[in-house]
């Protein structure tokens, strides 16, 4: 039998730039590549040698697909 694993929905997102941290909720049907900073207003995109989203760059718990087994998001 199949064990069903229970996905993790909450990521703490750290900016790259100054550091702010804040509690975001991932979608579980897409990835997203951008996100705006709301305490610097920096854009983060994801870093360069991934092929995976900004939750997988700079999240404390990966993305949902990843979180799957899914080898990309």
């Amino acid at each position: 039998m199949n064990e069903v694993k229970e996905i993790i929905l909450g990521s703490t997102i750290r900016c790259r730039i100054c550091s702010h941290k804040k509690k975001e909720t991932m979608p579980i049907d897409s990835c997203l590549y951008f996100y705006d900073c709301d305490s610097c207003m920096s854009v983060l995109i994801p870093k360069k040698e991934e092929n995976i989203c900004f939750f997988c760059s700079y999240g404390d718990v990966p993305c949902p697909s990843q979180q799957q087994g899914n080898d990309h998001c």
